[in-house]
């Protein structure tokens, strides 16, 4: 009898082993962790189609799970308490990192594929597709809105939504949102200072400050009309990302954070400047939801007088998930600095604590420090996975721009496009790779990376060529 019995359980285990393979390879459920009661995870992959699975019940900081067939991965389950949340479940070509619940046990690490939601907020330092804060967002299924230009360009903010690899590396773009934050009459220029001022917004420039149509601050006038992309830092202040000194649209435009906000008289200020939303329209956001320290772009139709706008638009800035185990990116300057695990871009609280932290020593962080961070959000806090120092005061920091694509409008090596961007690849410190300058032509596909952008051409340090 036992004799007959053991190759029965032998074959029941084959059976097992075997089944648990088919699901894993068509896409699991990600499984609930710790020491209380587990919730279902839903994962989201490539071919759309959710596959849940119920986690169990086990040891703190050990969540496992299994899901039913699907088409994808799943992302971890919601953690037990004081548990952690299960890693993600691996299947077809993209599985799902896992990401922990809603206790603030953690974030799960599993999978190598992108998670459910993501977005990311900065400026685009690539083409090809989007490239945002050293992140690659595939768009060829993304919906791309661009106020105040006819393209989105280097150097312009933007904000992605869609999906991102676990480590912050590629992602996948379902919606891709860009306007300009100032456009104004200039004053109060102070070149040596890299700084100038617009409607009351105190603007600066560093050296990844893209120059569409002028080589540097000194071809700014006083008094002319220009427009400004850039990343609000303190109240009233402005790091610029892309500045055009001769914009074809003059309807004044400033955006900043809101202070001083009074409800009755319908005002409030963002740096010097006045607002007077009596007549206003509200996009993006309600007028209810306007609130001292929130970001928002108000736009208007005539210049301010003695420093007061009417604005005939409110617009809400970019919107700054908040929900647990959201992958954010942000690029900004810090504010509000008391440690390395307290301080805040884009006014969204921050902790880089455990983060890796490149670009320059982590004691250089504080207030005025331009930095990009990549992590995910727990009880209304990005808790940073990777941080890059971007700009230091007085120091200065690292610049690069990247294009990837096929060249087109071949005139030399100082004179082609990519993805439409003018390119001048003739410095002799430039450095080919696969090939040579005599290689150049139209139609032939490079990544060329370069650290400045000066009258919109990118002056290339590195021309690679691709397949």
């Amino acid at each position: 009898m036992n004799a007959m019995k053991t190759p029965r359980r032998l074959m029941l285990g084959f059976l097992s082993v075997g089944l648990m393979a088919l699901l894993l390879s068509c896409g699991g459920g990600g499984g609930g962790g710790g020491s209380g009661a587990p919730v279902a995870g839903v994962g989201f992959g490539a071919g759309g189609i959710p596959s849940t699975g119920n986690g169990t019940d086990s040891p703190a900081g050990t969540g496992t799970g299994t899901g039913s067939t699907g088409d994808t991965a799943g992302t971890g389950g919601t953690g037990g308490t004081g548990g952690a949340g299960g890693a993600g479940g691996t299947g077809g070509n993209t599985s799902t990192a896992g990401n922990s619940g809603t206790d603030g046990s953690g974030v799960g690490s599993g999978g190598t594929g992108v998670t459910a939601d993501a977005a990311g907020i900065g400026a685009a330092d690539g083409l090809g597709s989007i490239i945002l804060n050293g992140l690659r967002y595939n768009t060829d299924s993304a919906t791309i809105t661009v106020e105040d230009a006819t393209e989105l360009q280097i150097g312009m903010s933007a904000r992605i939504a869609g999906k991102v690899d676990a480590d912050f590396n590629n992602g996948i773009a379902t919606q891709v949102m860009s306007a300009a934050e100032l456009r104004g009459a200039v004053s109060g220029i102070d070149t040596s200072a890299g700084t100038f001022v617009v409607m009351g917004i105190s603007v600066s420039v560093d050296q990844a400050t893209v120059w569409a149509d002028a080589n540097g601050l000194a071809d700014v006038r006083a008094g002319s009309i220009i427009q400004v992309w850039g990343l609000p830092g303190a109240p009233g202040t402005l790091r610029a990302t892309r500045i055009l000194i001769a914009p074809a649209l003059t309807a004044p435009l400033v955006t900043g954070t809101v202070q001083n906000l009074d409800t009755v008289n319908k005002t409030f200020t963002l740096g010097l400047l006045t607002i007077d939303f009596n007549s206003a329209a509200f996009t993006g956001m309600n007028a209810s939801s306007l609130a001292n320290g929130i970001i928002v772009r108000a736009r208007g139709t005539t210049a301010p007088v003695a420093g007061r706008l009417t604005a005939t638009t409110v617009q809400g800035w970019y919107a700054i998930p908040t929900g647990d185990g959201i992958a954010v990116q942000l690029a900004g300057v810090i504010t509000d600095f008391a440690s390395r695990g307290a301080f805040k871009v884009l006014g969204t609280p921050v902790d880089a604590t455990n983060g890796q932290i490149t670009g320059g020593p982590a004691n250089s962080l504080g207030n005025g420090v331009k930095v990009e961070v990549d992590g995910f959000m727990s009880g209304g806090v990005l808790v940073v996975k990777k941080l890059r120092i971007r700009n230091v005061p007085g120091t200065g920091g690292p610049a690069s721009f990247t294009l990837i694509g096929a060249i087109g409008a071949y005139q030399s090596p100082a004179s082609f496009r990519v993805r439409g961007q003018p390119v001048d690849a003739s410095g002799s410190g430039v450095v080919f790779e696969n090939g040579t300058a005599a290689n150049l032509g139209n139609g032939q596909r490079v990544t060329v990376v370069g650290d400045r952008v000066v009258d919109g051409v990118l002056i290339a340090q590195r021309v690679t060529f691709t397949p």
